[in-house]
């Protein structure tokens, strides 16, 4: 006889592999129940059909391995959003939210126009869609993969006023520059350095590295994106990047070389620098 609650104690295998085993294993089961959290609390004795509990046991083999949650079942929880995930972009992570909330705060026009760069799933800019159904969003990013799950993820969420771009950072609306300037530029770029310790553990294994590595230093993207922002940006516009834990100083630097003001980074849920921004000179 396997129940929930029998699974669920299996979570103690998971440790060495994972620092939320209980939370996975949980989620693992949902997912082969089609079931929420509340109800597997709700029915500890529900005793799991022969297919089931073959299809935990696959799932929780990948878990074991240290597979990313989110690559296994497919989805990732951002924001007020289910999205779609794959291996092919970075798993959407709480602390982005961070760059949604500070966005949100900002006194921008009712009808902004707003570019997420490297949107990956399309969390951030998926997110302020919701929120803010009058702006109008461009989201781009540079691996077709990646612009196909964006594009899915808007469906499924029906955000009419989110359009996904391939593009090399900027070089898709460089034509287009002169007609069309933004309110909000948001990015969480790859940040890490080439050779930081950190890219051989954890769930960063399955990611690609292409969306984590930003040269030598892990500054090359958010140089880039600061460098050329201004180009792109209205005056009094603003630009939201989130960078490294250990980033903060000389994003701030790069910030105001650009020629940005009231700049401010924000810390995350853990107390580290995440998140900078700033916004031009002038008023609308």
């Amino acid at each position: 006889m396997t129940t929930i609650a029998s699974l669920l104690q299996r979570s103690t295998e998971l440790q060495s592999a994972s620092d939320s085993a209980l939370l996975d294993t949980e989620l693992l089961l949902c997912h082969c129940l089609n079931v929420d959290r509340t109800w597997l609390k709700t029915w500890p004795d529900h005793m799991l059909q022969d297919a089931q509990i073959a299809e935990f046991e696959r799932l929780f083999s990948r878990r074991l391995q240290g597979e990313p949650v989110a690559f296994i079942t497919g989805t990732q929880g951002f924001w007020t959003l289910d999205l779609c995930v794959s291996p092919h972009t970075l798993i959407p992570r709480p602390e982005t939210e961070l760059v949604v909330e500070n966005a949100l705060e900002l006194a921008l026009p009712e009808e902004s126009q707003v570019l997420d760069l490297g949107t990956g799933t399309g969390a951030i800019a998926l997110a302020l869609a919701a929120e803010r159904p009058a702006w109008q969003i461009i989201a781009v990013d540079l691996q077709a993969e990646a612009v196909e799950l964006a594009e899915h993820n808007r469906e499924v969420n029906h955000l009419p006023n989110v359009t996904v771009l391939q593009s090399d950072w900027f070089s898709a609306l460089a034509a287009a520059q002169s007609e069309r300037k933004f309110d909000l530029i948001v990015s969480n770029p790859p940040y890490i350095e080439a050779e930081d310790d950190h890219l051989l553990i954890g769930d960063v294994r399955f990611e690609p590295t292409s969306a984590l590595v930003a040269g030598a230093d892990g500054l090359d993207d958010l140089r880039l994106i600061i460098g050329q922002s201004s180009g792109f940006l209205r005056q009094a516009g603003w630009l939201i990047v989130e960078h490294g834990y250990n980033q903060g100083s000389i994003v701030r630097d790069l910030f105001t070389a650009a020629g940005f003001q009231s700049v401010a980074t924000q810390a995350d849920y853990n107390g580290l620098d995440r998140v900078t921004l700033g916004c031009l000179p002038g008023s609308y």
